[in-house]
């Protein structure tokens, strides 16, 4: 798998990323170290490592890296409804990125589940 660019999962986790940096320049000052940074490496992960796990060797790495960008959108996902909950976004700002969040989590589970039986 070497053109990970042409993966549908990846072109919208590169469209999740620049939701997530436009709702965060939002956030108040003070949490620019705190959870804006982290909702914004949660983000940046997602992406990252389908790219990464694209260029590797073998389909069980691939996986593998699936998997760790699995576990950054269930990560951003708590991280986005924390947000919430401190009032620095609100429900009807987050649902599109939660949508396509959601979205991205079932293709990545796809893909492992395909990569798996092949």
């Amino acid at each position: 798998m070497n053109n990970y660019k042409n993966l549908k999962v990846w072109q919208k986790s590169m469209d999740l990323v620049e939701m997530i940096y436009n709702i965060t320049k939002s956030f108040p000052r003070e949490e620019i170290y705190g959870i804006t940074s982290q909702i914004q490496r949660s983000a940046v992960s997602i992406p990252s490592n389908i790219a990464e796990g694209a260029g590797r060797n073998s389909e069980k790495q691939f996986c593998y890296f699936l998997s760790i960008a699995n576990g950054s959108a269930y990560e951003l996902n708590t991280q986005l409804l924390l947000a919430i909950r401190l009032g620095y976004t609100s429900k009807d700002q987050t649902k599109g990125i939660l949508e396509l969040l959601n979205e991205i989590e079932k293709m990545c589970f796809v893909l492992i589940k395909k990569l798996s039986k092949e």
